[in-house]
C-alpha cells in the first residue's frame, strides 16, 4: 500500500511544519532495533528528505499497556494550539496508536500522518483502501496489545499462587519492593487501623454500610492518590474483600498470602454474616440482563438508557434522568419509554448495512493482500536481525567454551555468561515465533473482520444479551435515543467499509462492478511509480 511521497510545496507553511512522535514500549524492542535514537533518526533523515521542517519532538517510553503517555497528551495538547501545523512524523501505525481512543483522538486532530516505515501518508483525502487497511493495522497493534495483557495476568496468576499479591495494594495497604527484588504489599500506617474499625462497627449489626462510611470519613479515610472522600460503594467493597485477613482471592481462586492481616478471620466471617442477612432480607428477583442497558445515551440529557420490565413480560427502554443532569432540559426524559423490539429491529438494520456481496469482498481482500506485503517485509527484516543477533550469541559461547578448555577462564565464568547468553538467544527464538506468529495472522485476522462485519446482522440475531452488547460495541459508538429513534455511528474502519457499499448499491447495476466505485480501494502505485500487479 506504499505511495510516492514528495517533498511538500514550499508555499504552504502548515505543511512545512511537522511533529514528531516516538514511541518504545519494551527492553525487548530496544533490542530488537526500535530504540528511541534509532525511530528519531529515521523521522528526522525522512523529515530533511521531505522538506518538513520539525517543530516540536514527543517521546514515550513504556514497560507495558498503561493508560495515559505523557508526550502523546502533550503533542494532543500542542497541535490543537497550532493549526498552522498539521503534519505529524511517526515511523509506523503501532508506535502511535495503544489503543482505539488513540486513534480516535488523532482522527479528531485533522492531522496528516506520515508513517515512514510502512511508505503511507495518511490524510483526509487517502483513497478508502489505505483508510481501511490502517484502521486493519489499528486492530492488530490493539490485539497485540491484549495479547501482552494475557501474558501479563499469566504472570500474575503465577505470583498469587506463590502467596503474593499480584497488583496494586488495595487501600489499607501499600506496595513496598524487598531487599530480594520482590514486590509485597504491607499494612498501611495511616489507613490499616481505620480499616478494621469498619469491620469492628459493621459487625455489630447495627450499622448501615451508609453509616460506617461517614465514620470512616470522620476518622479520615481517602483514597491514597486522589485524596478524595471514599464513597459507600467502596465500603461495601472493602467489607466483602477477603485480602485483609491474610488470604485473597485471585482469578476464581482463594490463595494463602505471605503478608500481613489486617483483619481476624473471625471478624471478617462475622461481617460476611451480616451483609448476607442483610441482602436475604431485601432480595429482590434476581436481575435480567437487557440487551442494550448501558449501551445508548439519551440524546436529550445525555444519562444512560437502561432497561426494566413491564407487566412482568415486557421489555422497555428509557432515560435514567439524573435530575442533576436533566435540570432545565425542555422534556421530561424519564417519563419516555421504548420496547426493545424497536430498539432490536433499528440496530439490526444497521447492521444490514455491513452486509456485502462477492465483488465488494474480493476488492477489499484485494487491498488487504497489498497491505500484508508491506507488513510481511517488516516483520522479515525483524526476524533477521534477531537470527543474526542469536548466531552471535552462540558464536560467543563456543568461543568462551574454548577459552574454558585452554584454561583461560574459570568454569564458574563460563556458567555465568553462557547462562546469561542462552537466555537471550530464548529470548531471541521467543520474537522470532511472535513475528512468524504475527505475519501468518495478519491476513486471516484482517479476513475475519471483513466476515465478521458481512455477517454481522445474522450474528447479532442468534445472540444472548451479553453477546448483542459486545457486538455491538464492537462496531458501533456514539448511540443515542431520541423519541423512539436510535442514531449511531460505525467504527473505524467498518464506517469507510459501509460508505464504499453504499455507493456500490446505488452506483452498480445488477451483475456488474463498477470501476470509479472501487477506485479508491485499488493499490496505490509502489515508490518506484511502477503499476501494483
Amino acid at each position: 500500500m506504499a505511495k510516492t511521497l514528495k517533498p511538500a510545496p514550499a508555499a504552504d507553511p502548515a505543511r512545512n511544519q511537522a511533529v514528531i512522535y516516538a514511541r518504545v514500549s519494551s527492553k525487548e524492542q530496544e533490542k530488537e532495533g526500535f530504540s528511541i535514537p534509532a525511530q528519531l533518526k529515521l523521522l528526522k533523515e525522512y523529515a530533511s528528505a521531505q522538506g518538513f521542517a520539525v517543530a516540536q519532538e514527543y517521546v514515550d517510553v513504556e514497560t507495558a499497556k498503561q493508560t495515559g503517555r505523557a508526550a502523546f497528551g502533550e503533542m494532543v495538547v500542542y497541535l490543537k494550539a497550532h493549526p498552522a501545523v498539521r503534519v505529524m512524523l511517526v515511523e509506523k501505525t503501532d508506535r502511535l496508536y495503544r489503543n482505539l481512543k488513540d486513534w480516535v483522538t488523532v482522527d479528531e486532530l485533522e492531522v496528516e500522518i506520515h508513517f515512514p516505515k510502512e511508505g503511507v501518508v495518511l490524510s483526509r483525502g487517502s483513497r478508502s483502501s489505505e483508510k481501511f487497511m490502517h484502521g486493519i493495522k489499528v486492530l492488530m497493534a490493539k490485539n497485540y496489545i491484549d495479547n501482552l495483557s494475557e501474558e501479563t495476568r499469566k504472570g500474575m496468576t503465577e505470583k498469587a499462587a506463590q502467596g503474593f499479591w499480584p497488583s496494586n495494594a488495595p487501600l489499607g495497604y501499600r506496595n513496598v519492593t524487598r531487599e530480594d527484588g520482590r514486590k509485597i504489599i504491607v499494612p498501611d500506617e495511616t489507613t490499616a487501623p481505620i480499616i478494621r474499625k469498619m469491620f469492628e462497627w459493621y459487625a455489630w449489626g447495627d450499622m448501615s454500610t451508609q453509616e460506617v462510611t461517614k465514620k470512616a470519613r470522620a476518622a479520615g479515610l481517602v483514597f491514597r492518590k486522589s485524596g478524595e472522600r471514599i464513597p459507600k460503594s467502596t465500603v461495601a467493597t472493602i467489607l466483602r474483600n477477603r485480602i485483609y485477613t491474610g488470604r485473597f482471592d485471585w482469578d476464581g481462586k482463594t490463595y494463602q498470602g505471605h503478608y500481613e492481616a489486617i483483619v481476624p478471620t473471625e471478624l471478617w466471617e462475622r461481617v460476611q454474616g451480616v451483609m448476607d442477612a442483610r441482602n436475604a432480607r431485601g432480595a429482590k428477583k434476581g436481575r435480567r440482563d437487557f440487551a442494550f442497558s448501558g449501551l445508548i445515551a439519551c440524546h436529550t440529557c445525555g444519562c444512560a438508557v437502561v432497561g426494566e420490565i413491564k407487566k412482568e413480560r415486557y421489555v422497555y427502554y428509557h432515560c435514567t434522568g439524573y435530575a442533576d443532569k436533566c435540570q432545565g432540559k425542555p422534556a421530561d426524559c424519564r417519563r419516555k419509554y421504548v420496547r426493545e423490539e424497536m430498539l432490536e429491529a433499528q440496530f439490526t438494520e444497521m447492521l444490514g448495512r455491513l452486509r456485502f456481496d462477492d465483488a465488494v469482498l474480493e476488492w477489499v481482500r484485494d487491498a488487504l493482500h497489498a497491505s500484508h506485503a508491506d507488513e510481511r517485509r517488516e516483520h522479515e527484516e525483524a526476524i533477521r536481525r534477531l537470527e543474526l543477533e542469536a548466531k552471535r550469541l552462540n558464536d560467543r559461547i563456543h568461543a568462551m567454551y574454548v577459552d574454558k578448555l585452554d584454561g583461560l577462564v574459570d568454569t564458574a565464568f563460563f556458567e555465568k555468561m553462557s547462562n546469561q547468553w542462552r537466555e537471550e538467544q530464548a529470548r531471541c527464538q521467543r520474537e522470532i515465533e511472535r513475528h512468524k506468529n504475527a505475519d501468518e495472522s495478519y491476513l486471516s485476522e484482517g479476513i475475519a473482520l471483513l466476515d465478521l462485519a458481512r455477517d454481522a446482522q445474522r450474528l447479532f440475531a442468534k445472540q444472548e444479551p451479553r453477546e448483542k452488547r459486545r457486538l455491538l460495541n464492537f462496531l458501533l459508538s456514539n448511540c443515542t435515543w431520541k423519541d423512539g429513534e436510535v442514531a449511531a455511528t460505525f467504527r473505524q474502519p467498518f464506517d469507510m467499509l459501509t460508505e464504499t457499499i453504499v455507493e456500490t448499491r446505488n452506483e452498480n447495476a445488477p451483475g456488474s462492478v463498477s470501476e470509479r466505485v472501487f477506485e479508491n480501494w485499488l493499490p496505490g502505485p509502489d515508490s518506484n511509480q511502477r503499476p501494483s500487479g
